[in-house]
């Protein structure tokens, strides 16, 4: 099976001369097709960079960014504003949900910007999946802050999506939500066939992943298959000894939460 996404020789930079930063440094990795990637890193590392290159968001310096075979680097505003709207699926930190429209209304807006329909079966799953079927009518006021990013979720799979990136999904909301959402994502890549990559700092969240790509420095230092939660801690510690400690409490707290 093709990959859904790579990237070949990735170099990204900021800036020129003394201030030249060096984001991402001749990264190359495909993103296998049906599966849930988890990029990891210490801050500064390139992850989110590496997220928006592979996603249209941004532009790389030199190399390859592909989605599938089309090099997303090479194609003009237009091309890549389609390519986005048909092609991918996004979830941020932030729900940037719409306040005036309705659970619903904010799922399908993307579809009606692009005026389309939904597909009523393919629909019907997302919903089912995100278990708002008796939210749809409310405002996102009326949603809890987990509720709310269920329908971000929705929404990055409404159009059904060549692959979903996912940009520290979890990281404003509770243990209890933040389960919620991982387990979304993990049945949206075994029972309803989608690609997922999300950028994370948290252990627990990459454990929900078939695989977890470590990045320091702009570069992949790493790459785990089915990474438990103990492994990633380690592999963090490694990269990033000063964070270890912190972490670790962290992940002792959400194991009494039951997280």
């Amino acid at each position: 099976m093709s990959p859904a996404a790579a990237v070949e020789n990735l170099t990204k930079t900021y800036g020129s001369g003394d201030a030249r930063v060096v984001a991402l440094d001749g990264v190359s990795v495909e993103i296998l097709t049906g599966q849930l990637t988890a990029v990891m890193g210490p801050s500064g590392s390139g992850k989110s960079t590496l997220m928006h290159c592979m996603a249209g968001l941004d532009r790389p310096t030199s190399g390859r960014a592909l989605l599938g075979s089309t090099d997303v680097a090479t194609l003009k505003d237009r091309q890549l504003t389609k390519l986005r709207r048909e092609r991918i699926g996004f979830i941020f930190q932030q729900f940037n949900l719409v306040p005036t429209l309705s659970a619903e209304e904010n799922i399908l807006l993307p579809l009606s910007i692009a005026g389309r329909k939904p597909d009523p079966d393919w629909y019907a799953e997302v919903i089912e999946a995100v278990a708002l079927a008796d939210r749809l009518t409310h405002k996102p006021s009326e949603l809890s802050g987990g509720q709310q990013q269920r329908v971000a979720c929705a929404r990055a799979l409404a159009g059904r999506p060549d692959v979903i990136f996912a940009d520290e999904p979890t990281g404003n909301l509770d243990s209890v939500s933040a389960t919620e959402i991982l387990e979304f994502l993990r049945r949206s890549v075994d029972d309803l066939g989608r690609t997922v990559v999300m950028v994370t700092h948290d252990p627990y969240s990459a454990s929900y992943a078939d695989r977890a790509l470590f990045l320091a420095d702009g570069q992949i230092v790493d790459d785990v298959t089915e990474p438990t939660h103990e492994v990633v801690l380690e592999t963090m510690a490694r990269l990033d000894p000063r964070r270890s400690r912190s972490t670790r409490g962290r992940a002792g707290l959400e194991v009494l939460v039951g997280a």
